[in-house]
This record gives structure tokens, sequence and C-alpha cells, in this order.
């Protein structure tokens, strides 16, 4: 394996070991406090399900003409793992694990299955990419659908972009405390986002 995916597999197994020592209490207030988050994601998913998904199927994995879905391009952050974690089954995550291990395309990206990504609920930064033609040939076309995405990328940011307490610095801060650590702990190891953090007084 290369370094991606060794720090990809790392991830995936301290998660996996973490959650699965959680007390039932412990475990069902991690759960609660991902459910404003993967109520986004459902309403997410369903607008690009619903006005993106077949030109992103066509640009994407079957002429594979764009940037989505790159190889070793992929971004996770700590917090991405761990929300995929609480809502798949073992099956599920044995099957990224193997895909870390031994990606089906490999020239794209690890997580990238016969039938499209394998993660239950998908990094952010997947969901959130939207390629020029994308942008071009329907956001741009349709102020409402440029409206909705812009708002969609605002409350994206509330669970991402530290210039306040947020979700994703919040899960990275729980599993620390437990000793987990991992380059993919950006909210606590970028330089850019520890500045946003500093500026904003939560350092």
């Amino acid at each position: 394996m290369n370094a991606y995916q060794k720090e990809q597999m790392d991830a995936l197994l301290q998660a996996r070991q973490q959650l699965a020592t959680l007390g039932t209490n412990a475990r069902n207030k991690l759960i609660q406090a991902i459910q404003p988050y993967l109520k986004f994601r459902i309403e997410l998913e369903r607008f690009i399900d619903t006005h993106m998904g077949s030109l992103c199927t066509q640009a994407c994995f079957e002429s594979q003409t764009s940037a989505c879905c790159s190889k070793d391009g992929i971004i996770t952050f700590w917090a991405d793992v761990v929300i995929n974690a609480c809502t798949c089954d073992s099956k599920d995550l044995d099957a990224l694990a193997y895909a870390i291990k031994a990606p089906l395309y490999g020239h794209r990206c690890i997580y990238l299955g016969a039938d499209g990504c394998l993660w239950k609920t998908r990094p952010l930064v997947c969901a959130m990419f939207v390629c020029d033609q994308v942008e071009s040939e329907i956001l741009a076309r349709r102020a409402e659908l440029h409206d909705q995405w812009n708002n969609y990328q605002q409350q994206a940011k509330a669970f991402r972009w530290p210039d306040k307490p947020v979700l994703f610095d919040r899960l990275e801060r729980v599993f620390m405390d437990k000793g987990c650590r991992s380059p993919l702990m950006y909210m606590h190891t970028s330089p850019g986002l520890l500045r946003i953090k500093r500026k904003a007084g939560l350092l």
C-alpha cells in the first residue's frame, strides 16, 4: 500500500476499534450528535441525485472526464470516517478495508467500486464537489438551483469550518481524548484551520 492507502486504512481501523469499545450511552450520544449532519446529507444527496445525478454518472463514472474520484486525491477528514462507520455495518466496513488494500480501479479513487462509491455516507468534500460541466450545464442555467446549491455550501461550512465550535472538530477531539491520532485529523493539525480557530478565539 502507498502512503495514502496506509493513512486511510489506519483511520478506518482506529475508528472501528474505538467505536466497538463505546458503551451504550456513549454511542447513543455520538449518534445523536451526528443526526443534524445526517439529515443535511440526506437532503443534499436527494438534491444531487435529482438535479446532477445523470450528468455526474456520465461525466465522472462512465467517461471519466471529470476530476471527481481521482486517484489518491480524495481528502477524507477524521469526522468523515467516524460518521460513515456509524452508518455502516461490519460488512460495509470490511468492503472498505478490502478496497483500500486492493482498489478495483488502479487509476481512480480507491473507494470506487463497480457500482459507484463504497461509502454509505461519502466524504463531505466528495459530496460538495462540482465540476465545471455541472456548473455550466446545470447550476448556471437555473437560478433557483444555483441558490439552493449555495445554501447547501453554507450548511456544509457550518459543520466543518472552525470559526466556531463545529461537529468535525468535536468528533476529532472525542477520539483524540481516547488516544487516537491520525493525519486525517485536520481540524487539529492543519495550519490553515488552526489559524481560523485561533483568529476566532477558540485556541
